[in-house]
C-alpha cells in the first residue's frame, strides 16, 4: 500500500476511534463532548470516505454497526434518484385517461393492451436502502422526495431487511427501496401509543434510540430500485423475482395484467378482501413491465409517466352541518366548506367538508343544519356527497352566497373559459396581489411552503399566529422576522426559534424554477415555472419584465400559452408584487439556470410541425432538451431548426425560408440524436 494510502485508511481508523469514543461518552457515561450536529458530522465523514475508497472496512462503522444514536434532528441526505410520489386514479376513467396519454407520448399508432405490473400499496413509510459490495451501509427515509433523513441504524433492526446481501450476482451498487409498516395483528398489541398503523410505523423509524426502534414489530417489503448498476432486466415483474432471491420480502399479492377492462376487475376483487390482509392498504399500483417504456416516457413534475396508484373506493359516512364558511384561497377563489359535526371516516376525524362551488351549492341544495353523506378518498380532501332531505329542519333556508368579497370587499367575479365558452363555476375576489387580507395570508403560506422555499417550522398555523401579531404581511417579512419576540411566544422557546432562524436562512438559497414558484402567480405551477426559469435563466432577465413585457416574445416559449401570459401581465402590473419581487430579489440567492451544454444538439432551437412516425410530438421534444436543445413554440430568427414530419404547416416553412432558417426532416433531426 502506497504512502497515500495508508494516510487515508490512517486518518479512517482515526475517526472510528473518535466515534467510539463519543459513542461511550454519550451512552456509559451519559456525558456527551460533542453536539449532535458535530456527531453526525463524523458518520458523514466516515461514509464519505467508504464510498470513495472501497478497500475501508471496520465492525465499528456506523455502515455496519446498530446501536447508536441518530441526531435529535436526523442529518439529511440527498437521493441519488428522486422518490417522486405517484399521480391517483379513482375509477375507469382515470385509468383510460392515463393509458391515452402514454399511448399519445409514444405515438402508439393503434390501441394495445398494455402489460402492467401490479402491486397492493401499503399504507406505510417509503424508506430507500443503499447496498455497496453487497453491504448496507445507508437507509434514508422519502423525506421531500429530493433528500430523506439518515435513519440507517434504525431500519437496521426491522429482521426482514438483509444487512448483507449473500448472492452471487447481487449489483456492486444499488438502491432498493420498499414500505416499512406494521400488521393489524402487531399494531393491536401497540395500539394505545399511537393513532394507527402508519403513525406506528412513522414514530418508529423516527425514535433518538434504535433499540427502541427494536421493540416495535416493523415488517419491509420491497418493490423498486433507485439508483442500479450492472444489472441487466427488461421487466419489472423481473426485478420482483430477483428481489425475493436476494433475500428481501415482496408483496405476495402482486402481480402483471395487461389491459384496464382487466385492471378494474382485479381492482374490484382486491378491493372486496383488503380487510381480510394483515396490513393496511389504500389502493393498487400499476407500473408499466416494460422498463424500456418506462425509461421512455420517463417523468413530469412530480411524479412517474409510466406509474399510477389506483386508490379504493371512498369511505364515508353521515354528519350535521353546523355552519358554511366562504374560504379565500392564494388565486382568489372562494370556496365554500361546510363545518361539519366531527365525525370518523375512514380512522381519520373529520370536521370540514368541501362544497366545491356556489353551483354544487345549489344544485345539491345543501342548507346549514342538513344531515349529510360526506365521502373522503384517500388525500383528497373531504366533500358532501348528498342531502338527508328526511332529516332536513323545517326552518331551514337556503345559503346565499355572498356577493362581495367577505374579507376585502372587493367585487366577485368568474372568468370565461374560452374552450368551453362557458363561465367557470368558481367565483373570485377581483383584487390582484396582497390588498385582499386573506389571499395575502395564502399567499404567504404557499410561499413558504414544501415546494416552494419550504421553510421547516413556518406552517399553515404559525403563518396564521404572526400575521395576527403583524410580524408578516408580506413575504419579504419572512427574512426579518424578530426571534427575540418569537422566543417569548407560548410553545415556542429559543431553541424552536433558533431552529426556525436556521431554517429561513437555509432557504434563501433557492433555484430560479422554485422562486418563481415561490411568487404563487397564477396558472404558473411547478412546470411552467421551469420552462420559465429555462427561458429567462436569470432573475435579473426574469426582473426585466417589471421594465418591459415583451408579450410576443413569451409566445416563443413552448408550453407558455395566453392564459399564462396573462397571468403574468396582471402580476407584474400590480405595484405591491413589484415591491415584493424586488425585496426578495435583494434579500434572497437565487441560482441561474445553467443550460446544458454536454448534449448533442448544443442548445440550438428547435420547432416541430407535421406528424411525426415513431414519436410523439411530447417525446420529441423530450429527447431535443434531454440532448441540449431548446424547444420554440413560433417561428422566428431565435429558431435554428423546423422540423417537418408528414403533412407539415406550409406556412410555417413559408416563414422559416424567409428568415433563412434551416428546414429539416424527421430523419436529419434523429441524425442529430446519434
Amino acid at each position: 500500500m502506497d504512502k497515500d494510502l495508508k494516510l487515508i485508511k490512517k486518518k479512517y481508523l482515526s475517526l472510528i476511534e473518535e466515534l467510539k469514543k463519543n459513542n461511550q461518552l454519550y451512552y456509559e457515561k451519559s456525558n456527551p463532548k460533542i453536539s449532535d450536529i458535530d456527531y453526525d458530522k463524523l458518520k458523514i465523514k466516515i461514509f464519505d470516505l467508504e464510498k470513495e475508497f472501497k478497500f475501508l472496512k471496520s465492525k465499528d462503522s456506523p455502515s455496519t454497526s446498530i446501536g447508536f444514536k441518530p441526531s435529535k434532528n436526523f442529518l439529511k441526505h440527498k437521493h441519488r434518484k428522486k422518490m417522486l410520489s405517484l399521480s391517483n386514479a379513482f375509477d375507469q376513467k382515470d385509468l383510460l385517461n392515463f393509458e391515452k396519454k402514454i399511448s399519445n407520448f409514444l405515438n402508439l399508432k393503434k390501441k394495445i393492451d398494455i402489460e402492467y405490473s401490479v402491486e397492493p400499496k401499503i399504507d406505510g413509510i417509503s424508506a430507500s436502502l443503499t447496498y455497496k459490495n453487497c453491504n448496507l451501509v445507508l437507509g434514508l427515509s422519502r423525506g421531500d422526495g429530493v433528500e430523506g433523513e439518515i435513519i440507517t441504524d434504525n431500519l437496521k433492526t426491522i429482521k426482514d431487511i438483509p444487512k448483507k446481501i449473500n448472492y452471487k450476482n447481487f449489483p456492486k451498487d444499488i438502491d432498493i427501496r420498499g414500505e416499512v409498516y406494521i400488521g393489524k395483528k402487531d399494531f393491536e398489541k401497540i395500539k394505545d401509543r399511537f393513532a394507527n398503523p402508519r403513525n406506528a410505523a412513522s414514530g418508529s423509524l423516527r425514535q433518538k434510540d434504535p433499540n427502541e426502534t427494536r421493540k416495535i414489530p416493523l415488517r419491509f417489503i420491497a418493490y423498486t430500485y433507485g439508483l442500479i448498476s450492472d444489472l441487466n432486466i427488461k421487466k419489472q415483474s423481473e426485478f420482483l423475482d430477483l428481489l425475493k432471491k436476494w433475500g428481501f420480502n415482496v408483496n405476495k399479492h402482486n402481480d402483471v395484467i395487461s389491459g384496464v377492462d382487466n385492471l378494474v376487475k382485479n381492482h374490484k376483487e382486491f378491493e372486496k378482501k383488503r380487510s381480510d390482509l394483515d396490513f393496511d392498504v389504500d389502493g393498487l399500483v400499476y407500473k408499466i413491465n416494460n422498463l424500456d417504456i418506462q425509461k421512455r416516457l420517463g417523468f413530469a413534475a412530480n411524479a412517474p409517466r409510466w406509474a399510477i396508484a389506483h386508490k379504493f373506493s371512498a369511505d364515508s359516512s353521515f354528519s350535521k352541518i353546523l355552519n358554511i364558511e366562504v374560504q379565500i384561497g392564494r388565486t382568489g377563489a372562494l370556496t365554500p366548506v361546510a363545518k361539519i359535526k366531527p365525525v370518523n371516516i375512514g380512522g381519520v376525524m373529520v370536521s370540514n367538508a368541501t362544497l366545491h362551488n356556489e353551483e354544487e351549492i345549489i344544485r345539491k341544495d345543501i342548507r346549514i343544519g342538513d344531515t349529510v353523506k360526506v365521502e373522503r378518498a384517500g388525500d383528497v380532501i373531504p366533500h358532501v356527497l348528498s342531502v338527508d332531505l328526511k332529516k332536513r329542519p323545517h326552518n331551514s333556508k337556503k345559503f346565499l352566497f355572498p356577493i362581495k368579497c367577505p374579507s376585502c370587499g372587493s367585487s366577485i367575479i368568474k372568468d370565461f373559459n374560452k374552450v368551453s365558452k362557458k363561465y367557470d363555476a368558481v367565483k373570485r375576489c377581483s383584487s390582484e396581489g396582497y390588498k385582499c387580507e386573506k389571499i395575502a395570508i395564502e399567499k404567504i403560506k404557499h410561499f413558504v411552503s414544501k415546494d416552494a422555499l419550504n421553510i421547516e417550522g413556518l406552517g399553515k398555523k404559525v403563518v396564521e399566529q404572526f400575521w395576527e401579531l403583524k410580524f408578516i404581511k408580506l413575504p419579504h417579512d419572512v427574512f426579518n422576522l424578530d426571534f427575540k419576540k418569537i422566543e417569548d411566544l407560548e410553545g415556542w422557546g429559543k431553541l424552536s426559534a433558533n431552529n426556525l432562524r436556521e431554517s429561513i436562512e437555509k432557504s434563501k438559497n433557492i433555484g430560479l424554477d422554485k422562486f418563481i414558484f415561490s411568487l404563487g402567480i397564477r396558472h404558473i405551477g411547478q412546470e411552467n415555472s421551469k420552462l420559465l426559469s429555462q427561458y429567462f435563466q436569470t432573475k435579473e432577465k426574469f426582473n426585466n419584465l417589471t421594465k418591459n413585457f415583451n408579450f410576443t416574445s413569451l409566445t416563443n416559449i413552448d408550453g407558455i400559452g395566453e392564459t399564462q401570459i396573462i397571468s403574468l401581465k396582471k402580476f407584474f402590473s400590480d405595484q405591491i408584487n413589484l415591491k415584493v419581487l424586488n425585496n426578495l430579489i435583494s434579500i434572497m440567492n437565487i441560482k441561474n439556470i445553467s443550460q446544458n451544454k454536454k448534449g448533442k444538439l448544443n442548445n440550438k432551437t428547435f420547432m416541430f410541425t407535421g406528424k411525426l412516425t415513431n414519436f410523439s410530438r411530447a417525446e420529441a421534444k423530450s429527447l431535443t432538451e434531454e440532448n441540449a436543445g431548446k424547444i420554440l413554440s413560433n417561428v422566428n430568427k431565435k429558431l435554428d431548426y423546423l422540423v417537418i414530419g408528414e403533412k407539415p404547416t406550409t406556412k410555417k416553412i413559408k416563414q422559416a425560408k424567409e428568415l433563412n432558417i434551416k428546414v429539416i426532416e424527421q430523419s436529419e433531426w434523429e441524425k442529430l440524436l446519434n
